[in-house]
């Protein structure tokens, strides 16, 4: 309770504050300052910034603010700023979200993830291990959000095998049931997080930075090189995860959770045998990953053009998911409109904001001269980068992720700008550390969710949040030294 009232004390003074650092900004500044529409646009940030670290109101609803202040203060015109909105890395995610949908309506993704979970066998460690593995892939196509909603369920009925009663929060040391109770549940809560690292659809800050990334320099990620930065980068810290909660902090020592292997058993076949739905989005799913992966030999083999890419097949899939008849005389499809009803639309106009005011900021040359400002004070080199991703991991902890990389990319734009180098070397491996947030519940939605279970105390997820930090903070900062260059220089 006293938590609750200190973020509401929070976000009411930040409702006020930011309308006033606004006005104060508008004026003091001066009209000379960097560019004549500067001091304009720093006004717009600082109401924005204010509103989006302190959660306000809607992220959603203060990432509208450009496209009304900017032409209203002579920035920009309207459809200038209205631009952003529409801009091709939306609609990416936007058919992301039509093929998740189609997943989640039909509970194919849940069927993976009981096939892959029953896979590791019945000890504590192989049923933390296997629902790492589920929860990690299914995070790689949906929502991570989504993703920890559905496996908590599953994780719970397990744990009640051996714990009946919750008394995971008494004091003291816990017992080897209690320790895989705990483990399994902080397992969920962080695979959710770092599946979504392996695609540039898994995780909003990742589309965000391509978003970004294409507003700001004209380049594009295709989704087989994200992936071959990602994917190990991923694997790599799930794998310490896993050993980190199973065999440091947390070891269970249970060589059998009796009756688990029945409960899967049971899951899967309350689902019955796979219906015909599911099998068109399976193939819909598997075909649009498939031309993910290997839209460039396809352009450069048979097209010789740049016909496919990672925007016009992600809709091509969502499209299919509405199109697609299940029964042609009963007009059933896989999917139909109203089954959009619950979709995050509201992160799609997020996305729009963001760019919208690293527009506003590029243009009036303030990314240009923080960027400058900061390469002067310093010599650039690999310890560099290290500093850049532990401010980005303790600032991830502290606010949303997607306004963190709304907020610090660009800036890390105008850094690499200055030092003339590639831009991806420097952003992507931030981008990567703004999802690392593993101390706190507030920290990320899955962390919210698992720790609402009961399961986890305070002081275990903060101890194994920040081991788990600085983990990240290594590996993440060596596969910028090595895979990032490898790939993208």
């Amino acid at each position: 309770m006293f938590g609750e009232r200190i973020f509401q004390s929070a976000k009411i003074t930040g409702f006020i504050l930011g309308p006033i650092l606004f006005l104060l900004v508008y004026i003091v500044v001066p009209e000379t300052f960097i560019s004549p529409v500067a001091y304009k646009v720093l006004a717009v940030a600082a109401w924005i910034i204010t509103w989006w670290v302190t959660d306000a109101i809607s992220f959603s609803v203060t990432a509208l603010l450009p496209l009304i202040l900017f032409p209203l203060l002579g920035v920009m015109s309207a459809p200038k700023a209205a631009a952003p909105y529409a801009n091709p890395i939306i609609f990416l995610f936007m058919g992301g979200f039509f093929i998740a949908l189609a997943l989640e309506k039909h509970r194919l993704h849940e069927r993976i993830a009981l096939n892959l979970i029953r896979l590791t066998g019945t000890s504590g460690n192989g049923i933390i291990l296997g629902f790492m593995i589920a929860t990690a892939f299914i995070s790689m196509w949906i929502s991570n959000t989504a993703t920890a909603m559905m496996m908590l369920p599953i994780a719970v009925s397990v744990i009640k095998l051996i714990i009946p009663e919750k008394n995971m929060l008494a004091e003291g040391r816990l017992s080897g049931e209690q320790n895989f109770a705990l483990g399994l549940m902080l397992a969920v809560g962080y695979a959710a997080t770092l599946g979504g690292l392996a695609t540039i659809i898994g995780t909003p800050p990742n589309v965000v930075f391509i978003g970004l990334l294409n507003e700001f320099n004209g380049q594009q990620i295709p989704f087989g090189d994200w992936m071959l930065v990602g994917v190990p980068v991923s694997l790599a810290l799930i794998i310490a995860n896993y050993f980190i909660v199973t065999r440091i902090l947390f070891p269970n020592k249970l060589n059998n959770v009796q009756g688990s292997a029945q409960l899967i058993r049971t899951r899967l076949t309350e689902l019955g045998p796979m219906q015909k739905e599911e099998k068109l989005v399976l193939v819909i799913f598997s075909l649009t990953s498939f031309f993910w992966i290997l839209q460039q030999l396809f352009n450069e083999v048979i097209f010789r053009t740049e016909v496919l890419n990672d925007t016009n097949i992600a809709m091509a899939g969502g499209l299919l998911m509405f199109i697609v008849p299940v029964n042609l005389k009963e007009a059933r499809f896989i999917l139909h409109w109203e089954d959009t009803r619950n979709m995050a639309w509201g992160i799609l106009i997020l996305f729009g904001g963001g760019l919208c005011l690293a527009e506003g900021m590029a243009q009036a040359k303030i990314i240009e001269a923080v960027g400058s400002w900061i390469v002067s004070q310093t010599e650039f080199n690999s310890w560099f980068v290290l500093l850049l991703i532990v401010v980005t991991v303790v600032l991830s902890e502290m606010m949303s992720n997607v306004a963190l990389v709304n907020i610090f990319i660009p800036v890390v734009f105008g850094i690499a700008q200055g030092l003339n180098m590639n831009p991806v070397l420097l952003a992507l491996p931030i981008t990567l550390a703004a999802s690392i947030g593993f101390m706190f519940p507030i920290a990320t939605p899955p962390n919210a969710i698992v720790f609402s279970s009961g399961y986890i105390r305070m002081k275990d997820m903060v101890r194994a949040g920040l081991l788990l930090n600085i983990v990240s903070i290594i590996i993440i900062w060596v596969a910028s030294i090595t895979l990032v260059q490898w790939v993208f220089e």
